[in-house]
């Protein structure tokens, strides 16, 4: 029960205080004057300003509120280091205990900082905030965080947490705890494919000092090089850019005797490659209704450098033409295919014949070329089967078939069992119909003695195209020139944009048109594993998360050519897979997470905050055994933590049932205690 007084004016305020300012003046002139029962007069105004002011006595029913305390548990992964879970787990008990004895005292527990994929870093009082989000910040008793004390979400002030309560830190694992790690100090972002970045390292060790480490450095798994370093010493390495897309650039130290976790030894760097420009050789045999094609598609491409020249004038032409009336420009022979050979990424002869332009050794250097890493592509006419082939020069050691013959027959192109898994052909608009949904080829070339299966087919079943291996080289034979039917939509046209760009990217060895191919990618908070094969059948993938956990996974068919399966994508870092054969690596979040950046426990990120608080941050380990201060209640305090005893805030808050009031000057009452006081004025003046 509460019981006070409450005033419900007559009379506007501001007459309440006219009254009183008048009231204050006749006492005064009654005073002075020394009139006769001046006393009982004021008394009489005073009850009769009093009865305006319309008081009334009040009582409050109220049932107390519980003060209510949060305990955050850490289950981030640096939580599983050592022996911090158990540690936690015994806390968490013993702790949890202690507050439920105490009266009038709710606890909430709430795990926190769980690894999800997405988070970067350990989120404790987010949690903590979302805990205590639906309390009055007049019923919250303190906040218990059971933490390693690398909390990343720590407030600048108190201010921050929303409640004024003491918050107490206790803290697991060892205090003499050592650790190994690679801190990256400066690295790029982006790189030229074919040019080198520098990554700067430096290999920390907390716990001990003038240790010596071997450091190893990979690049997409491939060991680039090793050094020795001692602790604190920094380094430099250059990387070349060797494809597109993310190089990834593993630092890896050897680990230090009885430290934490090898998890954090381990630092990543991945570089976005950047191709400059593709410089893309293009020679036409003659003028022809398919040369536009190939020109569009290629100057359409803003990442390719086209040089195109067109045999208008081979040398067996005589027209009478005086040469110096020629506009002509001459073929630089010599300079493309003996001295910058090697600085373009793809050659493609279309509808090329021998026509005395390119001497013979020439086209031995184009084999050579290929076989050392370049790429041809053929587009084949008559020309291929003819006495001037491009066949009958040593080229022929790196074409994929013997021509023998021109089939001139309508037949519509198809894709071959093998086509319909390779990455260039696989699900070309208007393949999946019989017959297919674009138009028609009218002419082929028929070979012989083919190097391995065509990805098309055409007349009868016949190759149509080629895509063949020579070395480290690459090259594509098309058996027809009348792929330009479908640039130029007769009878609907079809996908030669798709076709002839993938045809080319493969050829200059885009990494995900490769055939065989193990492949990463996050979708959502899930990790995808993809497996590129021309194969019927897989092996099961060893993925490796970020701190050490493998797993196999068994892929199931999906696309043609396509294997796949997926796991949640709960971990920051680099994550690994790998089929016994091929090994694929993909970052997911930030390149080093906050959670492995610093592993050793500490006291000392969360003292300034829990001591401004009136807390405290303690361990919980004394030696083996976990040993909690005592929890005690504290009404009114500034300091909320001692030697050996941890505080908590106890509220007085309360709800209130049920409110009585009654008016001291209403009805009867009133009305005599005024007519009283009048009466006794009277009376006294009376006398």
């Amino acid at each position: 029960m509460n019981y006070g007084i409450a005033f419900t004016p007559l009379v506007p305020t501001i007459v309440l205080w006219l009254a009183l300012a008048a009231i204050v003046v006749v006492a005064l002139v009654l005073l002075v004057a020394r009139a006769r029962g001046a006393a009982v007069r004021v008394a009489a105004l005073a009850l009769f300003l009093l009865a305006l002011a319309n008081p009334s006595f009040t009582r409050e029913d109220r049932d107390p509120l519980t003060s209510v305390a949060a305990v955050v548990i850490d289950k981030s992964p640096s939580q599983n280091f050592g022996n911090r879970n158990r540690e936690a787990a015994q806390a968490q008990e013993a702790l949890v205990d202690s507050l439920k004895k105490i009266k009038g005292l709710e606890v909430r527990v709430v795990d926190a900082g769980q690894a999800d994929g997405e988070t970067d870093g350990t989120k404790l009082f987010g949690a903590l905030a979302t805990a205590l989000s639906d309390v009055p910040v007049d019923r919250v008793a303190g906040a218990f965080l059971i933490t390693d004390g690398r909390v990343h979400d720590i407030p600048a002030n108190t201010a921050g947490l929303g409640f004024q309560a003491p918050v107490h830190a206790l803290i697991t694992g060892q205090k003499d705890e050592r650790d190994r790690r690679i801190a990256i100090t400066a690295a790029p972002r982006f790189g030229i494919v074919g040019q080198t970045q520098t990554i700067t390292y430096r290999l920390d060790d907390q716990g001990v000092t003038g240790e010596r480490a071997k450091v190893t450095i990979r690049r997409d798994g491939e060991v680039l090089g090793e050094r020795t370093l001692s602790s604190g010493q920094s380094a430099s390495v250059d990387v070349d850019i060797k494809h597109a897309g993310p190089n990834i650039v593993e630092i890896e130290a050897s680990p230090l005797e009885k430290e934490l976790t090898p998890v954090n030894n381990r630092a990543v760097v991945a570089i976005d490659g950047v191709r400059d420009k593709l410089r893309v050789l293009l020679v036409s045999g003659e003028p022809h209704s398919g040369e536009r094609t190939w020109r569009n598609l290629l100057k359409s491409d803003a990442s390719v450098d086209l040089v195109h020249f067109t045999i208008l004038r081979p040398p067996e032409k005589q027209d009478g033409t005086p040469i110096n009336e020629l506009s002509l420009i001459a073929f630089p022979t010599r300079e493309l295919f003996q001295q910058k050979i090697n600085e373009f990424q793809l050659i493609i002869f279309d509808r090329y014949a021998r026509q005395g332009v390119l001497p013979i050794a020439y086209f031995d250097n184009i084999a050579r070329y290929v076989r050392a890493g370049g790429a041809v592509l053929v587009s084949a006419g008559p020309d291929y089967a003819s006495n001037t082939s491009i066949w009958r020069t040593p080229l022929d050691s790196v074409l994929p078939a013997e021509p023998v013959g021109v089939t001139e027959k309508p037949f519509y192109a198809h894709l071959s069992e093998i086509g319909k898994r390779h990455p260039v052909t696989r699900g070309l608009e208007g393949s999946a119909s019989e017959p297919p949904r674009w138009s028609r080829f009218f002419r082929t070339v028929d070979t012989r003695n083919a190097v391995n299966p065509p990805v098309m087919t055409g007349v009868d079943g016949k190759p149509l195209l080629f895509l063949s291996r020579f070395g480290e080289g690459r090259v594509a034979l098309l058996l027809s020139d009348h792929i330009w039917l479908w640039a130029r939509g007769y009878e609907g046209g079809g996908p030669h944009l798709d076709l002839l760009r993938r045809m080319s990217h493969w050829l200059m060895k885009q990494p995900d048109l490769d055939e065989e191919a193990l492949r990463l990618q996050v979708q959502g908070k899930d990790l995808v594993v993809v497996r590129q094969t021309m194969s019927d059948s897989v092996q099961p993938v060893s993925v490796t998360s970020p701190s050490g956990v493998s797993q196999d996974l068994t892929l199931s068919p999906a696309d043609p050519g396509e294997w796949r399966a997926s796991l949640p994508a709960s971990e920051l870092g680099l994550w690994q897979a790998t089929d016994g054969t091929l090994k694929a690596l993909i970052n997911v979040g930030p390149t080093n997470p906050k959670e492995f950046s610093e592993v050793t426990s500490t006291t000392e990120t969360l003292k300034p905050l829990t001591q401004a608080t009136g807390g405290n941050a303690v361990r919980v380990v004394d030696g083996t055994s976990v040993e909690l201060p005592r929890i005690v209640p504290v009404r009114s305090a500034s300091v909320f933590a001692g030697d050996g005893w941890m505080g908590v805030r106890m509220r007085d808050a309360s709800v209130v049932k049920g409110v009585g009031v009654l008016p001291i000057f209403a009805g009867l009452i009133g009305l005599l205690l005024l007519l009283g006081a009048f009466a006794a004025t009277w009376v006294r003046e009376g006398r």
